[in-house]
């Protein structure tokens, strides 16, 4: 669906970035809409894709105190071989993996970046067992372990007026 974005439009997809719960009224509000227009606006940027979906954002510190520290780790892959089908192979197999967070493919150095999150270091040993030990195409592996979360931000930047 192709879309176009005015100033309404992007102050909106800004407000939403800020906090998804704002309700419609209060939405409309800050953007300076009535509220049907704002709906209809907001449902607009949905059915196209734009906005992605909605999620609750869950405070690492505060879920750690409940369930255990955590480990978070940035990890670079290479593969041994890297055509267009060894690349989606070890791709596919990643983003199935619930420990792993994110999923970046780059160019130049390794293949693939990877942000993983696990209880703690037994798991991030079994994750990987699970993606790297077992797959015979991964040739290097890297992993850096975070010991301090400086800035964690969702928002994208917007070109607003």
């Amino acid at each position: 669906m192709e879309i176009s974005l005015d100033a309404i439009d992007l102050q909106l997809l800004d407000q939403l970035q800020r906090d998804a719960t704002l309700s419609n009224q209060a939405l409309a509000e800050r953007v300076h809409v009535s509220p049907p227009t704002c709906l209809r606006r907001v449902r607009r940027l949905q059915e196209s894709g734009l906005i992605e979906r909605q999620v609750a954002l869950l405070q690492p510190d505060r879920l750690a105190a409940l369930q255990g520290h955590g480990l978070t780790a940035i990890v670079e892959v290479s593969l041994d071989q890297q055509g267009a089908e060894h690349l989606a192979a070890f791709e596919a197999c990643a983003v199935q993996d619930d420990g792993v967070q994110q999923c970046w493919r780059v160019s130049p150095g390794p293949d693939f970046v990877l942000v993983v999150h696990t209880r703690d270091m037994p798991g991030y040993l079994a994750l990987s067992q699970r993606l790297f030990t077992q797959d015979a195409n991964v040739r290097n592996v890297r992993a850096f372990f975070a010991t301090h979360r400086a800035k964690f931000e969702t928002k994208l930047p917007l070109a607003l007026g």
